[in-house]
């Protein structure tokens, strides 16, 4: 943790140094996160028990660093430095090696006509898989977002929730629907060719949401890798990733629904990977109860199908923090169950 302050203090004697720009325009600085840790009895598929503390059990944690600047008009400058962080041991990135920034790192402005920003930034496409699941962005409790970012057989999605060398649009809001898109470069030599991109439609209107998300792919991490991105799968080329998914809030119970269909596109043939999830949040007492199911399934002669479901109890106890119970089960084929069973906290700054 002390590396970790040392860098927070580090970039805000960095922005206190900066010239005061209030004598021309209004701007503002600030800084949030938040911090969760959760101990468990865990067994992988086909693994052995084990005992753990880890940080992310509901959320990972993170901590970041964002701020405008007015230029007029109606349109303002804006950046976004955010970076994960492990509070169980204060090791900084989701494991080693990961960039330090790794959840945004961006600049862009803003105004009537929609926002334009520039950097490594969240996809969109996760964001959707988060917004429509009741476990959100939980990488230990979230069957859905297990299934699609934690992939096992061939199945998952190719490289990181963030892009690296991104730029993306997001248009204002029209009657409830948002559309935004994003391409990110492979940014090598000769390598025009290699890139990701995506494209996306919001719709909220009152007690229902929906969206349907498009993602293309053609290289992990670093251009000429994807060989390598997916375990199990000599000769892919590229990926693209096609979801559609709704909520609706009965204000006694909220449902979600999501349906991604993953085509990995192999030398020769290909095949895809179909994923459907439910869930549900429900209001009990002073917390919420969440219950999701995701259910898998490969083409192809391998045909290797996915069942994981969770239950959990999420308990406010102030504005700023909530302590949780969740129970998750995993099931692949060819291998033995596993199941995850953990209790924990999450503060919010």
């Amino acid at each position: 943790m002390e590396t970790l302050a040392r860098s927070v203090t580090s970039i805000l004697a960095v922005l206190c140094m900066l010239p005061n720009a209030s004598a021309f325009a209004q701007s503002s600085v600030s800084l949030y996160g938040q911090a969760d840790v959760f101990a468990a009895a865990t067994k992988e598929p086909s693994a052995a028990n084990a005992w753990v503390e880890g940080g992310g059990g509901m959320s990972t944690s993170y901590w970041g660093v964002k701020g405008f600047e007015d230029l007029g008009g109606d349109a303002r400058a804006l950046f976004t430095l955010e970076s994960f962080f492990q509070p169980q041991n204060g090791a900084a990135g989701r494991y080693p090696g990961d960039v330090f920034f790794a959840r945004n790192a961006y600049v862009g402005i803003e105004s009537s006509y929609g926002t334009f920003t520039a950097g490594r930034q969240t996809t969109d496409m996760f964001v959707a898989t988060i917004l429509f699941n009741p476990f959100a962005d939980s990488f230990t409790f979230s069957p859905i977002v297990l299934q699609t970012y934690l992939g096992e057989g061939g199945q998952g999605l190719v490289g990181d929730t963030g892009w690296s060398n991104a730029v993306a649009f997001h248009s204002p809001l029209f009657n409830g629907l948002t559309g935004g898109a994003m391409y990110a470069f492979g940014n090598a030599a000769g390598d025009a060719g290699l890139h990701k991109w995506d494209a996306q439609l919001l719709y909220f209107h009152g007690p229902f949401s929906a969206t349907v998300d498009y993602q293309y792919v053609n290289y992990s991490a670093v251009a000429g890798d994807i060989g390598s991105a997916l375990p199990g799968v000599p000769g892919l080329q590229s990926q693209s990733t096609v979801q559609f998914a709704a909520t609706y809030d009965f204000k006694v119970v909220k449902l979600y629904a999501q349906y991604l269909h993953v085509q990995d596109h192999v030398e020769p043939g290909g095949f895809g990977v179909s994923t459907g999830q439910a869930g549900a949040s429900i209001p009990l007492g002073s917390g919420t109860v969440l219950a999701s199911y995701a259910y898998s399934k490969r083409s192809g002669s391998s045909g290797v199908r996915r069942r994981t479901w969770a239950v959990g109890y999420d308990l406010p106890l102030s504005k700023h923090t909530d302590v949780y119970a969740a129970y998750l089960s995993d099931s692949l084929t060819g291998q033995s169950t596993g199941n995850t069973a953990g209790i924990g906290i999450r503060v919010k700054f």
